[in-house]
């Protein structure tokens, strides 16, 4: 199979394959809508990006007008030229043409680490979206540049969580459980905040300064352990899925994981639900993998006996527990090379790694839940030329987009980071 979503929309949009996809726009270069506030073609219409989100500035023509090959070779020379002074790490969720280039390809925080590991760099590209590049400038050194190629590229569901929504949650559940600083007779806390790696600096930093912690789709579980061998109840955001997902696992009942809708007093629960509550969930998700259902779980069944599920934590309960198993895009990726016998995988996750893992497996077959190409609207703004501008302008002596957090949010923020890596798996 041949890796590439973009030619699979090229293919598309010029009538050479009668795949769906949820929007052709996909196809044309992301400069065409990079000047217009949104999350880009194939977003949600229910994602509303916050007023004053980063934009990216007007990409020059010489790199808007390459072709493919020619942005490539570009690429590869100036890595050539740049040698050892860059490292470009490239998300699992990346398109093919980027993600080629990548000296690192992996999840936030295994790009995150892999960038600690290069200290002598002088740049760190980062071809991923916001909320990476800052977790990146978080955990690098501060004499090295973090580069996000596009600044558009954000993460619909990092925005779910504004750092005044929660500020002022917070604030509502110290009226309800009384001061959320003083531990109870058992020495634990009211609630702990923990937040997935998915959200903004600024929503790390209120994690780390109120006793919380950051977890990964990885090491969620033990992550909710941690919190509550500390606190009664722990305030999860921004993924109401992966925190419902991975406390239902660990035996806390549905009933006790109420929402928290940041724009309904109490978060639209009683106050009686909110001291209840094991888990409090923010109401935040992944427009991808909202897009899984039990349906298409049932067709690749009916389609294909004995085909093996296997989805993303970040999908709804309901899909979760339809599938055969659930795990991190690093677990998805471990269970395919573990297969000694030729399997048919049916994948709930995002299309990039999906047909790029089809591409490496060629003995079994493996496919994306949902038919339609649809990828995640703000790594795909993440092109080529992007890459090609931004590294081309390193040769020359220019940093481009380089992505800061201030140093009263980063001290916090690295304590919550900190905490999570010295919490392990028992």
């Amino acid at each position: 199979m041949d890796p590439s979503v973009d030619h699979a929309l090229q293919a598309i949009v010029a009538g050479a394959s009668l795949d769906p996809t949820c929007s052709t726009d996909l196809a044309a270069g992301p400069w065409d809508f990079d000047v217009r506030p949104g999350y880009g073609p194939g977003s949600s219409m229910g994602d509303v990006i916050p007023v004053g989100a980063p934009r990216q500035g007007e990409l020059p023509a010489a790199y808007r007008e390459a072709d493919e090959d020619e942005l490539d070779a570009r690429i590869r020379a100036a890595k050539q030229a740049l040698g050892d002074r860059v490292v470009v790490l490239g998300h699992f969720y990346q398109r093919e043409e980027v993600v080629r280039h990548a000296d690192y390809v992996g999840d936030s925080f295994q790009l995150a680490n892999a960038a600690l590991e290069h200290p002598d760099a002088e740049a760190i590209v980062f071809c991923g979206v916001h909320f990476m590049a800052e977790t990146a400038d978080l955990l690098s050194g501060p004499d090295q540049a973090v580069i996000l190629p596009n600044l558009a590229a954000g993460c619909s569901m990092a925005d779910m969580a504004d750092i005044d929504q929660v500020e002022d949650c917070w604030e509502q559940l110290a009226d309800v459980l009384g001061p959320l600083d003083t531990p109870d007779a058992e020495g634990l806390l009211p609630v702990v905040p923990v937040t997935y790696m998915n959200s903004s600096a600024a929503i790390k930093g209120f994690v780390g300064r109120h006793g919380g912690i950051v977890c990964t789709s990885s090491n969620a579980a033990t992550v909710l352990e941690w919190a509550f061998a500390r606190g009664r109840r722990v305030l999860f955001f921004p993924d109401q899925h992966l925190g419902r997902n991975t406390a239902k696992a660990m035996g806390v009942p549905l009933e006790r994981m109420p929402m928290w809708n940041p724009r309904r007093p109490l978060g639209g629960s009683s106050a009686d639900e909110l001291r209840d509550a094991g888990v409090i969930l923010w109401h935040g998700f992944c427009s991808v993998h909202r897009r899984f259902t039990v349906d298409q779980i049932a067709q690749a069944r009916a389609e294909h006996p004995g085909v093996r599920v296997i989805v993303h934590p970040e999908c709804p309960v309901e899909v979760v527990d339809a599938a055969d198993e659930a795990g991190s895009t690093d677990y998805i990726r471990k269970a395919i090379a573990a297969a000694t016998e030729p399997t048919t995988f049916a994948i709930g996750t995002e299309i990039n790694l999906v047909r790029r893992l089809a591409a490496q497996h060629p003995q079994h077959e493996i496919f994306c839940l949902d038919p339609v190409v649809c990828p995640c609207s703000t790594m795909y703004r993440i092109h080529p030329g992007y890459l090609a501008w931004v590294l081309e302008e390193l040769v020359a002596g220019r940093v481009q987009n380089r992505i800061r957090v201030a140093d009263d949010v980063a001290l916090p923020a690295r304590v919550a980071l900190e905490r999570m890596l010295a919490a392990r798996p028992r």
